[in-house]
């Protein structure tokens, strides 16, 4: 039966921030008739039975295996009903009437494709949302120890710094912790691309969604919290190894196969002149087993040879 939204969620492990999730989803639906689909990627803790024992409103897809982000919300959108799509992540709460701020604003301005809330940190802080689509520069310079001495207008223009936190705008892509989407963009450009595993996929989902004339827009009038990072911070070597395959893959899939191969001999170097670095100040004595933990997880790193799916 078709409703006004439904929301997927992908969890990993996270029980009891899905917990509060799901909580704060209930207590500020307001009048909204509105579907949870949670799909749990195969969680080895309590997410599914007490998702099953204290929600039994949700719709609940456990997984046998861990699907990733881009799977596990293609999964979600098979079995949304709603007129519209929100993609939230399991490790953010709803503040107030932000579903029914950003229901109401995007059915009053029909060509928006994504609407992205305000993240917040769990102070209260304002977390950087939206961005600008990254350029050959922004590859080189972008987590990587290059960052630090970045040209600035590189940085403000990729992380759109000059446009202010609490103003509207469209931009060329939004964190997908928190995504808004007519069902009929996803009739028309499709779901996410399931060659990444985690990372990117929210990045060239908003790129092709642009492309085909939709908008994208910053909404910071409906305020979610999002605690950064609660699931890839179990699998630290995971989380590089992901993050550089993904952002292979997208450099690959828009700036072609030649610039990819450079990009990935720039990110295996990188990596091994970070070996290099943490040798050194283990030698010299300083924090010898985290400097030992981190020349582990980098050569593991270069070990994955950093090949992103699909090509």
């Amino acid at each position: 039966m078709t409703c006004d939204l439904s929301i997927i969620i992908v969890s990993w492990n996270v029980a009891d921030l899905l917990r509060d999730c799901l909580r704060s989803i209930d207590e500020n639906r307001g009048e909204l008739d509105l579907e949870v689909i949670v799909v749990d990627s195969a969680s080895s803790d309590d997410s599914v039975a007490m998702v099953q024992r204290e929600f039994p409103w949700v719709t609940l897809l456990p997984c046998d295996e861990n699907v990733g982000f881009p799977r596990g919300n293609n999964l979600g959108l098979a079995q949304a009903n709603g007129r519209y799509l929100l993609l939230l992540n399991p490790d953010t709460v709803v503040l107030n009437d932000a579903l029914s701020k950003m229901m109401a604003y995007i059915q009053e301005n029909p060509g928006i494709g994504v609407l992205g809330s305000q993240l917040l940190n769990g102070d209260g802080t304002v977390q950087s949302s939206r961005r600008r689509f990254p350029t050959a520069a922004t590859a080189f310079f972008e987590s990587t120890w290059l960052e630090t001495i970045a040209p600035k207008a590189i940085q403000e223009k990729y992380y759109a710094q000059d446009l202010p936190d609490d103003a509207i705008n469209d931009v060329d892509w939004v964190m997908g912790a928190c995504m808004l989407l007519p069902r009929q963009v996803v009739a028309e450009v499709g779901g996410l691309d399931e060659a990444y595993f985690m990372y990117s996929e929210e990045l060239d989902w908003c790129r092709r969604i642009k492309d085909s004339g939709w908008r994208v827009v910053y909404y910071p009038e409906a305020q979610i919290i999002h605690y950064v990072g609660q699931s890839s911070d179990q699998a630290v070597v995971a989380r590089h190894i992901n993050f550089q395959q993904a952002k292979l893959r997208y450099f690959r899939k828009y700036n072609g196969r030649f610039f990819a191969i450079l990009l990935r001999i720039f990110l295996l170097l990188n990596y091994s002149w970070q070996i290099v670095l943490e040798g050194g100040k283990g030698l010299l004595g300083h924090k010898r087993p985290l400097r030992r933990q981190r020349i582990q997880a980098y050569w593991q790193v270069i070990r994955s040879g950093l090949r992103p799916a699909g090509y």
